[in-house]
């Protein structure tokens, strides 16, 4: 079985937006996880966090010299990276919090850029201020630029909005995206399984949790606690999800026509396909982050039902359809057997298992003819072909 690999978010955002708030938050609540926080902006967390990070050691990397992105070049992170990933660590997630005139998209190609074969990107968070958006716009434009390369885009503070205000900015928000999640939260409590799995608490082990060292917060005047550190406005609110399982192996080329087309709004995909006869010994994890994506195959674990099973996370799109689609991907019957070279569409996105060389090539490898893939705009610039646009 293949080493899971740990994600790391970049969370970025203009000054004021919620940002920390939402690290804070995600701190709070992570449950049975273990969050790793690369931070640059330290002295600004408005709870008690440094004592906290304090006794978890080196489960927080503090950065308190300026922008990450211009503070440390992309060996430098690994450096941070390598010290987060180590196994005795334990850490299941890793968050990078952008200082607030940090460049989002230097940041995820850093992340891309790393040798550290223990992580995996998972995804560039951009935290807006609701109620500041458009006076933000004015005094900066680039933030048009951000939102077209974020995977998931928060409305925080969107407590604070008039009657009817918050979808008209829906809408706008996400006309400057390009096909990103947008959600609303208030106090940037949005639930963290948006962003990574939260293990039952029952599996903690090694080092103490966030949760062991700080109770969860208490709700306040406006939003009382439910006891879990949730308000009664409940954090799923602001998204759905969708859980699709197939006994019948999928047809690569239709899933991968699938993966290439979905839909607005679509930000995580993660599971496991089962693509039989083609790979009979091996599933295949996917990972799929806005326009990220990752195959990862590994030997069925014995005993272990032989079926495709996924969820799929994000705002505002058509579940039912979603559905049908997924339905469609399914081999029909003894009749419908793919040719052996519909995988490469597939094997494009598994990761080499050597490291890569010569950073900074960022075109994705062209498919073979037939595969039925399109050529994504960008690649890893590691040479892995999984892809960010820049």
């Amino acid at each position: 079985m293949s080493e899971p690999q740990i994600p790391v978010v970049v969370l970025a955002g203009f000054l004021g937006s919620g940002k920390t708030t939402l690290l804070n938050h995600l701190l709070h609540s992570s449950r049975g996880s273990r969050i790793g926080a690369v931070v640059n902006d330290f002295g600004s967390i408005e709870i008690d966090a440094m004592a906290v990070a304090g006794r978890l050691g080196d489960s927080t990397v503090s950065l308190g010299n300026g922008c990450l992105c211009c503070a440390v070049d992309a060996s430098e992170l690994d450096g941070f990276l390598e010290q987060l990933t180590r196994p005795a660590a334990r850490i299941d997630v890793i968050v990078i919090e952008a200082s607030g005139l940090a460049e989002p998209e230097e940041l995820v190609r850093m992340v891309l850029a790393s040798e550290n074969r223990r992580i995996v990107y998972g995804g560039l968070v951009e935290v807006v201020d609701a109620v500041e958006f458009e006076a933000t716009r004015q005094r900066h434009p680039e933030i048009d630029r951000h939102l077209a390369v974020a995977d998931l885009v928060v409305l925080n503070k969107a407590d604070r909005l008039g009657a009817g205000e918050l979808p008209r900015l829906r809408e706008l928000v996400s006309s400057r995206t390009d096909r990103a999640a947008v959600v609303h939260a208030s106090f940037g409590r949005i639930d963290p399984a948006l962003l990574f799995e939260r293990k039952p608490v029952t599996e903690r082990f090694g080092q103490l949790s966030f949760d062991d060292l700080r109770a969860a917060p208490a709700g306040d005047g406006d939003h009382p606690s439910d006891g879990h550190g949730h308000g009664a406005d409940h954090l799923h609110s602001g998204y759905e999800s969708l859980s699709f399982t197939s006994g019948a192996p999928l047809h690569p080329r239709r899933l991968m026509d699938f993966l290439d087309s979905r839909p607005e709004g679509l930000y995580r995909i993660k599971g496991y396909v089962d693509f039989g006869a083609l790979d009979p010994a091996n599933r295949y994890e996917v990972h799929a982050v806005g326009r990220f994506l990752r195959f990862s195959p590994e030997p069925w674990p014995p005993g272990t039902p032989r079926a495709t099973q996924l969820v799929l996370i994000g705002s505002g799109f058509d579940a039912a359809a979603l559905e049908k689609e997924l339905h469609g991907c399914r081999l029909s019957g003894p009749g419908d057997i793919p040719e052996e070279h519909t995988m490469w569409g597939v094997l494009r996105y598994v990761a080499d298992p050597e490291p890569a060389a010569a950073p900074g090539e960022y075109e994705a490898p062209e498919p073979a003819a037939g595969d039925g893939a399109e050529p994504d705009a960008y690649g890893s610039p590691d040479g892995d072909p999984a892809v960010y646009p820049g």
